[in-house]
């Protein structure tokens, strides 16, 4: 199906967005990037494009547009635990940059469900112009699906073809393993998250590569939800493991691992070094958590620029945008120490790769 064209309806005719486009020798999309994201166009073109408008009267009206293709000028985010710190941060940052562009934005949790995700982007769908969807919980299949039928950005998920903001999973985890190693740590736990959560494989992923090229032992063990009574049980299958230092499915994990170590005489870092994921609240943990910054806000503004760029030119494209991240050194990872004195230690801990009980 042919893309439509973004006309813009103006008080003394139609001047469309293809005309500026034509005049100036530029595409459709850097005459929208010139009003809309001045940032990623070099001053020269932003100049031309805005003094070709003048002349020829263009200027943005979303009223006037959405009378004409009847666009709602709102789109839909959609995210699987509102509660979880991760997301506050993006969210806020979405809203303001949708806000800015002038896009209202409507908010939806699923609760860590795909039945309720799929159902939300079923029954939003006929009130928005497009989706942004955080670390979604659907299957492939069913997200192709509804990005088949409106304009769909994900965030932390990575589906050829389909609009993607990544975080850069594997440079923050390799930080976080270099950093450990070079405390002599050799024996590291990955403490996971949700299993439907591709965030959670690639971090579990990137760990053991990590290890591998380190050379050191690395065990997965599974947390199964991102709250901190999910870090606290996985304490005890923590200590089985005999491990010197474990690297947390996010931040929320990582104090629930420090509460419940804490609570069996386990003094963090002197015997056991703790990592989290995300620095939304790491800071404010005791000790202060050493932890990977997700820079969550970022990609929360980098999916609604990217989405409001594909809605007001109408091209529809791959497109992928990588989140960098960065280890923040805290307080909670220190040298390895001798093991033995540890309370709780299994003294002959096994030498499994992974534990799933």
């Amino acid at each position: 199906m042919p893309c439509n064209r973004l006309h813009e309806v103006m008080a003394g005719g139609s001047i469309t967005i293809g005309d500026v486009a034509a005049k100036a020798g530029v595409s459709r999309a850097t005459v929208s990037r010139a009003f809309t994201r001045p940032n990623l166009l070099t001053p020269a073109v932003v100049e031309q494009v805005r003094r070709i408008a003048d002349e020829l009267g263009y200027v943005p009206n979303r009223i006037a547009r959405a009378l004409s293709t009847g666009r709602f000028g709102t789109i839909a985010l959609l995210v699987p635990d509102i509660a979880n710190p991760f997301f506050p941060p993006l969210i806020r940052a979405a809203q303001a940059r949708a806000d800015a562009l002038g896009y209202a934005v409507f908010l939806g949790d699923s609760d860590e469900t795909p039945d309720r995700e799929d159902r939300l982007l079923a029954k939003l769908a006929p009130q928005v112009d497009g989706f942004v969807v955080a670390s979604p919980r659907l299957d492939e299949a069913r997200i192709r699906f509804h990005a088949g039928q409106k304009p769909t950005v994900l965030i932390n998920r990575d589906i050829a073809g389909v609009p993607r903001v990544l975080i850069d999973v594997r440079g923050g985890i390799e930080m976080a393993i270099t950093h450990l190693v070079g405390l002599g740590h050799r024996r590291i736990a990955y403490v996971g998250g949700p299993a439907a959560s591709w965030a959670n494989q690639q971090r579990e992923q990137a760990a053991m590569a990590a290890a591998q090229r380190f050379g050191i032992e690395e065990l997965a063990i599974p947390a199964y939800r991102p709250t901190y009574e999910a870090g606290q049980a996985a304490v005890e299958r923590l200590l089985a493991a005999g491990v010197s230092a474990a690297i947390a499915f996010d931040d929320i994990v990582a104090q629930g691992l420090v509460a419940g170590l804490s609570a069996r005489g386990i003094v963090i870092p002197r015997d056991l070094s703790i990592v989290g994921f995300d620095d939304v609240l790491a800071a404010t943990t005791y000790p202060p958590l050493t932890t990977i910054d997700a820079h969550c806000a970022d990609a929360g503004a980098a999916g609604v620029e990217l989405l409001l760029e594909i809605i007001e030119t109408g091209e529809k494209r791959d497109a992928c945008q990588i989140i960098p991240t960065r280890l923040v050194q805290r307080e909670s990872t220190g040298p390895v120490a001798t093991r033995e004195a540890i309370p709780g230690r299994s003294p002959s801990a096994g030498n499994r790769r992974r534990s799933t009980d």
